[in-house]
């Protein structure tokens, strides 16, 4: 069974062994070089704030941008768990907006509908590397006053209108670098801010509040005129997860291209051996592939038919208004739509060609 996911490692790792013996694990000389990497692959004006979680990554982002517990944040149902579970339970209030049914991404006029004076943000999801309406989006986001929170968990190396997320006007980019992404880390994340001032503040709240500039004095002692004048967390990216990192996106534009030869591959074999299918909307935006979506007229029949010609194949997401501990909100209609007809193939690096059968 080809697989529909798969965590990427470069074949060798040289420096692997020196840095789990070298005596400097935590966030260092690596965890900086992973930055820098990140931000010169993606050309975005601001640092990346790497960290060990995507779940800290959310955390530190939200409290980088002053969001408080019961604050409104206006999201997609048709989201991955991991991009909305941080949200509750970081204390912010989910408020689901409908999704554009050929794309599985959030739909501007229902986003409009839902702002109310506790809004704060608008999380926007790039459903499965496919990027949203991001002009209308980022529009609505300046014309309320309310950041706009770009969700790449799926989506990094997808570009709009030509460019890159994490350079597209979002206040906030979130990036996952858990296994089956890419790049992958094992585990963490990271954010990328439109204003440094965000940053500066971020870098202190992911490491316990603290300014290491001032935090020891001259003889190495903890400053105590240092002060931590803010709560933090301790979720800095390890310096093996971060040499991984750094090997991973010297990778990235031979691993992102398979993934689009896989994805061409794919439409010109299901255009001419399944022409009842659909694919998704693709207007203005060149998807990063991590898988290839496609609309079945009969979902079920449509994924035992792959999974028996050897193909992993899924709906990928369960729609997150289904849970209960996001409350009951209404019906809907495009999140239906979309869930009841998507399907997801394997189209990433590992995958050699679709089969013409």
């Amino acid at each position: 069974m080809i697989p529909l996911y798969k965590p990427y490692m470069p074949d060798e790792l040289p420096c692997l062994e020196e840095i789990l013996h070298s005596g400097a694990l935590a966030y260092g000389k690596w965890g900086r070089s992973f930055e820098d990497a990140l931000q010169k692959y993606l050309h975005c004006l601001q640092v990346p704030v790497t960290v060990n979680s995507f779940t800290a990554a959310i955390h530190v982002m939200l409290a980088a941008l002053g969001v408080k517990r019961g604050d409104e944040i206006i999201a997609s149902p048709q989201s991955c768990l991991a991009s909305t579970m941080p949200l509750l339970s970081y204390g912010a209030k989910v408020v689901w907006a409908d999704v554009d049914p050929k794309r599985g991404t959030l739909c501007p006029e229902s986003v409009e509908g839902k702002i109310s004076p506790a809004t704060k943000a608008i999380f926007h999801n790039h459903h499965c590397g496919y990027p949203g309406y991001i002009d209308e989006i980022n529009e609505i986001g300046r014309r309320k006053g309310l950041f706009v929170i770009d969700d790449c968990i799926e989506a990094f190396g997808a570009h709009y209108k030509g460019k890159l997320l994490g350079t597209l006007e979002a206040d906030a980019t979130l990036l996952s670098f858990q296994t089956v992404r890419l790049p992958n880390t094992i585990d963490g994340g990271a954010v990328i801010f439109r204003c440094k001032e965000h940053v500066q503040k971020a870098i202190r709240i992911r490491d316990l509040g603290v300014d290491r500039s001032t935090f020891r004095d001259a003889a190495g002692e903890i400053n105590p005129n240092s002060d931590v004048s803010f709560p933090g967390y301790g979720v800095t990216m390890n310096e093996v997860a971060s040499y991984i990192g750094c090997l991973q996106v010297g990778q990235l534009d031979e691993l992102l291209e398979k993934q689009r030869q896989n994805a061409f591959d794919w439409q010109v074999v299901l255009s001419d051996k399944m022409p009842g299918l659909c694919f998704l909307d693709t207007e203005n935006i060149n998807p990063n592939y991590w898988v290839f979506g496609i609309l079945a007229k009969d979902k079920a029949a449509t994924l035992k038919d792959f999974k028996a010609r050897g193909y992993s194949c899924s709906g990928v997401h369960l729609p997150n208004s289904y849970y209960s501990v996001f409350g009951e909100q209404g019906v809907y209609p495009g999140v239906r739509e979309f869930h009841s007809h998507f399907v997801a193939l394997p189209c990433g690096w590992w995958f050699k060609r679709c089969g013409n059968e």
